[in-house]
């Protein structure tokens, strides 16, 4: 499919959703406006793709403005197979699944990966979306496999899967033993299913373990999260609080606190523990009553950075915010309050500050997003999982809305 037939697939298909949701013209068309708009922006990302003859992960942009794309090993390499499957489950073009089926397919030899945690991540989002639309066994499996793999850095003593091992890169020279980090609490989710697929409660125990210790161990009076737990494996003793990708030790980096929102609202779902629907409720509270939150809902990268507001915002940050909310809102009593913030965000990033007209941004579909300042790392850049979390919310959201 060319430029030309892609976009007057993706009008003939909004000129559908429209037609089909009279019941909330307003609504449907602001999901129809994004599908429209995201299926011209990944349509091109996939022209650039095929042109090359091979299967290529866009994570990023490149400091001399090429696209970064990544290896199957990298942390992110989840999130471009998952927005397949989700502009799919959304459009039912057969295009987004034919690509979504070729990248999960590729990352099939991270289920063996146990090196670090973010495996959950990266088979998750795009076998667990996968096996999720299709029910194709060779999914589950694979989904069965990683959760095994994920459950070696179970640390028992202190209740814990480790994040990250301290033999190599920056992590090496921190002096940490057993470093947790916030972000983990994402990787619960499957774990949950393993156990759900199996019948095997060892990976529930895991998750529950491991959510248990973190909400003991991980939140500040105010709810605000730290980044990074060292604890000792041995003794299960912590040992330390710090952060790697926020301004300071004791500040609030903006994408953990949204980790911890969306992981206590998964856990709720998985288990019905009202401690964690709880959490899930006071880490929202948190994050919006916070004098710095801007008033267009779109976080600085940290709470706490030194020189806001002229601090680069982070759009995956309220990505991930709006899709936990959409959730969430299905759980709590606050429901209307959780649905109308997460509206107002997508609609924040659904603006010219936030999303890419089509044929820019290497085509990625949000701008200004922040992966770690300390690191000077991908920063004001668009990132695939601002855009998986944004086209999450905005299934959600479309989802809710037909279930009405």
């Amino acid at each position: 499919m060319n430029r030309t037939s892609t976009f007057l697939f993706v009008v003939i298909f909004s000129g559908i959703i429209w037609g089909c949701n009279t019941t909330d013209k307003k609504s449907g068309n602001f999901i129809s406006e994004n599908l429209t708009n995201a299926s011209q922006q990944i349509g091109f990302q996939l022209d650039a793709i095929e042109k090359t003859g091979k299967i290529l992960n866009p994570r990023t942009i490149n400091k001399d403005g090429s696209t970064r794309y990544v290896r199957r090993q990298d942390w992110t390499s989840g999130f471009f197979p998952g927005t397949m499957w989700y502009m799919y489950e959304m459009t039912g073009n057969e295009r987004w699944k034919d690509y979504g089926i070729k990248i999960t397919e590729s990352l099939d030899s991270v289920k063996y990966l146990t090196w670090h945690h973010d495996i959950g991540f990266m088979i998750n989002c795009s076998y667990g979306n996968a096996y999720r639309l299709t029910g194709e066994k060779k999914y589950r499996d694979v989904l069965i496999e990683a959760a095994k793999s994920l459950s070696t850095r179970f640390r028992p003593a202190a209740g814990v899967i480790q994040s990250w091992n301290t033999d190599r890169g920056w992590q090496a020279e921190r002096g940490w033993m057993c470093p947790v980090i916030i972000d983990n609490m994402m990787n619960l989710e499957l774990l949950f299913k393993a156990t759900e697929l199996t019948g095997d409660s060892a990976f529930y125990n895991i998750a529950v373990s491991h959510a248990d210790a973190t909400l003991k161990n991980h939140f500040r009076e105010d709810y605000s999260s730290w980044h990074v737990v060292d604890y000792d494996p041995v003794t299960g003793g912590v040992r330390g609080k710090y952060t790697a990708q926020g301004y300071s030790d004791d500040s609030a980096w903006a994408r953990g606190q949204a980790w911890a929102l969306y992981g206590y609202t998964i856990c709720y779902r998985e288990t019905q523990n009202p401690t964690y629907l709880a959490q899930a409720e006071n880490v929202a509270a948190f994050i919006f009553n916070n004098p710095n939150l801007p008033d267009d809902l779109v976080p600085y990268w940290d709470f706490d950075a030194p020189n806001i507001p002229n601090e680069p915002r982070d759009a995956s940050a309220a990505a991930i915010i709006a899709s936990a909310l959409y959730e969430l809102a299905s759980y709590s009593d606050n429901t209307e309050s959780y649905i109308a913030k997460a509206d107002n965000i997508m609609k924040s990033l659904s603006s010219p500050a936030y999303r890419a007209n089509p044929g820019t941004n290497n085509y990625f579909i949000l701008m200004h997003s922040v992966g770690s300042i300390p690191h000077n790392a991908e920063i004001d850049v668009p990132l695939n999982y601002a855009d998986y979390y944004f086209l999450e919310a905005l299934c959600r959201k479309m989802n809710m809305k037909n279930n009405m």
